[in-house]
């Protein structure tokens, strides 16, 4: 398995009343085909603007791609015409949105959604499209697909519905899979089966996922590696292990630190203050307000990316007091 999905020097922002706005400013992110790869940060800290950012869909203006590129499989998305965007998108870059209800046409039921892509997209028969929806359904793990398909999203349970949009999702045949929360709003139970059939299908299909939370816990039941995403940048990635190990950055930690481990237990909440954060001046690093651990170079000195061990990395300057970051800019998956 090789590298063939990779974001270099990535800066987007907004235009807004108050002037530009700094959103993303990813330096390196690399994902190897075949593997689940997580994204973990709170409420506005760039996740799912990352990933619309790679399927291109945000609306310009307000949104400016400033400069970077985002390879698939060795060719530029960035570059690309709408013409062809319109082509990968579903075919080979699918998306899992946040809110099924939302994303389904209330006024259809869901079986025919399904069909309707698989009519749209490859030009087939009623007949047939009715089929391969039938199998959707049934891939998805939903018992009983007929009654299913004739079914609307609204007489659906939050968990069915999540599962119709893997299934349209998939249903083009796409390699590359963003899920986007796809757990939000659902209880743990539901939760639970919703990341058991992502690793399924990961592992059947061969896709490749990247999986997108504000919860470390659901990435380290999911994923191989991930990155830690604060205010735009990334300031930690590795194995999950190493991550959940030796967490090295600050904010990482309180990610770490808001995970329940026991029933009762009070945990401890996570300081939001992004806005803040990004309107800041951006010579230093970006959690300097929030951090308690926070030194005077942090303020004046943007923190380079260092390696801590195997393929973990941290951007962050307490991380390596005695020492020398180990290598500069993290370019390796």
């Amino acid at each position: 398995m090789g590298e063939y999905f990779k974001i270099k020097d990535l800066r987007v922002g907004f235009k807004t009343f108050e002037g530009h706005k700094n959103v993303l400013d990813i330096d390196t992110m690399v994902l190897n085909k075949g593997e689940t790869f997580g994204i973990v940060g709170e409420s506005g800290a760039g996740k799912t603007v990352l990933a619309l950012t790679i399927l291109r869909l945000l609306s310009s203006p307000p949104a400016v791609i400033e400069s970077g590129s985002i390879l698939f499989n060795g060719e530029d998305l960035l570059q690309k015409p709408e013409s062809e965007m319109r082509k990968i998108r579903g075919r080979h870059i699918s998306m899992i949105f946040q809110d099924p209800m939302s994303t389904l046409n209330p006024v259809f039921t869901v079986g025919e959604q399904i069909i309707r892509v698989f009519r749209n997209n490859k030009r087939i028969s009623r007949k047939e499209a009715e089929k391969e929806a039938l199998g959707m359904i049934e891939m998805v793990k939903l018992p009983d697909a007929k009654n299913i398909m004739g079914k609307y999203p609204h007489e659906l349970s939050g968990g069915q519905r999540q599962r119709i949009v893997i299934a349209i999702a998939l249903s083009c045949g796409a390699e590359f899979l963003i899920a986007d929360e796809p757990t939000r709003n659902l209880d743990v139970t539901i939760q639970a089966g919703i990341l058991k059939l992502i690793a399924e299908l990961q592992r059947e299909l061969g896709v490749t996922v990247l999986f997108i939370a504000n919860n470390l816990g659901l990435v380290s039941a999911i994923c191989k590696r991930v990155a830690i995403l604060n205010a735009g940048r990334i300031v930690e990635t590795g194995s999950v292990r190493e991550v959940l190990k030796d967490p090295r950055h600050p904010y990482t930690l309180t990610l770490l630190n808001a995970i329940p481990r026991n029933k009762g237990e009070r945990v401890n909440r996570v300081n939001t203050t992004i806005k803040e954060e990004r309107d800041r001046d951006l010579r230093g690093c970006r959690y300097y307000s929030r951090c308690v651990e926070k030194r005077e170079v942090c303020r004046d000195s943007e923190p380079v990316p260092g390696l801590i061990l195997g393929t973990h990395w941290v951007a962050c300057h307490r991380a390596f007091e005695g020492g020398e970051p180990g290598g500069g800019q993290h370019t390796e998956g």
